[in-house]
């Protein structure tokens, strides 16, 4: 299975600064601990031991938090000097990716995928890029992912479509290593505008779905509700 993650930790977090004040959007306390402990003890339950976190608004405060070891997990820390978006903090991170493949996390959502199956699924459909997707009762606030009977991927669909598909992007991807350095890719680039919805079209890339536990702490209403449901999470 894969052992390395990278996590998009860069956020500034500014729909939710009147809950958190200044401090960095993975950070933003649930039930008295960082976001990004939910995630990073997610990692650890499934045996990953290296993890790669990529920052830039206040990165001291989480460096200074985490120090280089969490749990099981060794911390290596990327810092954007200036937003690279998305694909750009990937692209960096993955410099310090020592395996052949790594899991991407956004910093701002807790998917509770199996990650056995995830990296199954990329074995088997020899794929070299997979995107966890979550069901969701309402797809409009995402956009949606159509799927062939494969489960490769035939199509990002508009947030404000009538959509057939309700699975979204869940923020979580198994990628190849050097499948994705070898692309010719900017250094600064949105990994779901510029890349997903382009390569698709070129590429074979397959989505996993999925039904476990899915939030978005993004916005105040959706912070408010993690606080009571994480007191029922394993980690």
């Amino acid at each position: 299975m894969i052992k390395e993650a990278i996590i998009l930790a860069g956020g500034f977090g500014t729909r939710l600064k009147e809950v958190t004040g200044d401090m960095p959007k993975p950070m933003a306390l649930i039930n008295g601990r960082p976001f990004l402990e939910y995630q990073l003890s997610f990692l650890d339950s499934w045996g990953l031991n290296h993890a790669v976190l990529s920052l830039g608004y206040k990165a001291e405060v989480i460096q200074d938090h985490f120090g280089n070891q969490y749990k099981g997990i060794k911390l290596t820390y990327i810092i954007e000097k200036e937003p690279l978006g998305t694909g750009g903090a990937i692209k960096l991170a993955f410099s310090k990716i020592e395996g052949l493949a790594a899991f991407v996390l956004n910093g701002d959502t807790l998917f509770d995928v199996n990650l056995k199956r995830l990296t199954d699924c990329m074995r088997i459909r020899q794929s070299k890029f997979c995107i966890a997707l979550r069901y969701s009762w309402d797809p409009d606030r995402y956009g949606s992912v159509e799927l062939d009977k494969n489960a490769m991927i035939v199509n990002f669909l508009e947030k404000d479509l009538n959509n057939e598909e309700n699975f979204i992007n869940g923020g979580l991807y198994a990628i190849k290593k050097d499948y994705f350095l070898n692309l010719d890719l900017p250094d600064k680039f949105s990994i779901e505008k510029d890349f997903f919805e382009k390569q698709y079209k070129t590429e074979r890339l397959f989505g996993f779905r999925c039904h476990s536990y899915f939030i978005d702490i993004g916005i105040p209403e959706d912070y408010n509700k993690a606080q009571d449901e994480f007191k029922s999470l394993p980690y």
